[in-house]
């Protein structure tokens, strides 16, 4: 586990690839193409990726839509800042053609009614292709820095454990017993695998079965070159210059959804190179709650308690906030702690996302 550096600054001037995680409504999305949009700052070529379908990173960059092809945003930087979401299938579809023998084995696959289900709608098969598309954006496209924009906190865990599943589905038994040839199929297993194909089949169909043997057999061949990336994405999330920043919220439940997946990284020996919280209420320096609740009764009927009342509850927000993120700044130490106010309006263009990087970068 390697030291995080000092600063969010020196992070994203010196890390290749930027994870940011977190549970959903904590401004992940925003931080992320923040991040990006410093690196371009700093003269980097950066690219932003989202895993979430939603629109959300579109809407903050304040373009239209995007691909699954990178897109370049125009702005007053001495880098690039391209930006891009996730397209499963699309993603899926290139990767099959990449390790194909040949244009019939790609077309036997892609035509093939089973893989045409499970490139899009598998459970996992999102957060395999996302590692994939990390990995074609740091090795093949030339980017000094990519930052992801992971789904919401279990959904992210999937993504750092998604290609090692894959490495350990082509490595048992029930795959390779697939993997034998359709037309030897039932001489070449025993009779409980044959209980077991009846079993599939009335479960689920003989003629998905079908389709399923046919595109195992159709895949034949191409186990090694999936198998080489896998373990690829894996040595890249496990870089050093591949750094994982935590975002949350002050509210109760973001933060115990960020002290379970600071866990879950410190058990898979990751460490957080930054905590960013989003959306901090203003604290005051003087009085206190009970002394403004007390003062709001004094002024009772006078235009001054609306003011002490409101000026309590605020004070008594932001101290419950710092006890929510008391234990969470200690939970990631030496990671980095930033902070960013509630502000007054949504980020829905690179103007308000430029203020979100006046607060991380202290400009």
């Amino acid at each position: 586990m390697t030291a995080p550096p000092a600063d969010l600054d020196q992070l994203v001037n010196h890390a290749r690839v930027l994870v940011c995680c977190g549970s959903g409504g904590v401004g992940k999305t925003t931080t992320a193409a923040t991040l990006a949009l410093q690196g371009a700052k700093l003269g980097r070529r950066a690219v932003v990726v989202t895993i979430d379908p939603a629109k959300r990173l579109a809407d903050t960059l304040g373009i239209g839509s995007l691909t699954n092809t990178p897109i370049r945003i125009e702005g007053s930087w001495p880098g690039e800042l391209w930006a891009m979401m996730l397209d499963t299938k699309s993603t899926f579809d290139q990767l099959v053609i990449k390790h194909s023998t040949d244009a019939a084995q790609a077309q036997r696959i892609l035509g093939n009614r089973f893989y045409r289900n499970i490139s899009g709608a598998l459970s996992g098969t999102q957060e395999y292709m996302a590692g994939e598309k990390l990995y074609e954006l740091h090795d093949e496209a030339d980017f000094d820095l990519v930052v992801v924009d992971t789904p919401p906190a279990h959904n992210a865990l999937d993504f750092i454990d998604a290609s090692r599943r894959l490495t350990n589905f082509l490595d048992h038994r029930l795959y390779r017993m697939l993997m034998t040839p359709t037309r030897a199929y039932l001489r070449a297993v025993n009779l409980a695998a044959q209980a077991f194909v009846r079993t599939v089949s009335k479960v689920i169909g003989g003629e998905v079965l079908e389709d399923a043997l046919a595109f195992f057999s159709a895949f034949e061949g191409m186990e090694e070159g999936f198998r080489q990336r896998a373990e690829g994405v894996q040595a890249l999330l496990a870089a050093e210059a591949t750094a994982f920043v935590l975002v949350a919220s002050p509210r109760a439940d973001a933060v115990a959804e960020a002290r379970f997946f600071a866990d879950r990284l410190r058990e898979s020996n990751i460490a957080v190179a930054a905590l960013i919280v989003n959306r901090v209420h203003p604290q005051f320096s003087r009085g206190h709650v009970e002394s403004d609740r007390a003062q709001a009764r004094l002024a009772l009927g006078t235009a001054l308690e609306p003011l002490y009342t409101n000026l309590a509850d605020l004070r008594a927000l932001a101290e419950g906030e710092e006890t929510n993120l008391a234990d969470l700044g200690a939970q990631v130490e030496p990671a980095s702690v930033t902070r960013v106010p509630l502000l007054e309006d949504d980020v829905h263009d690179l103007v308000s996302l430029d203020r979100i990087a006046a607060h991380l970068f202290g400009r």
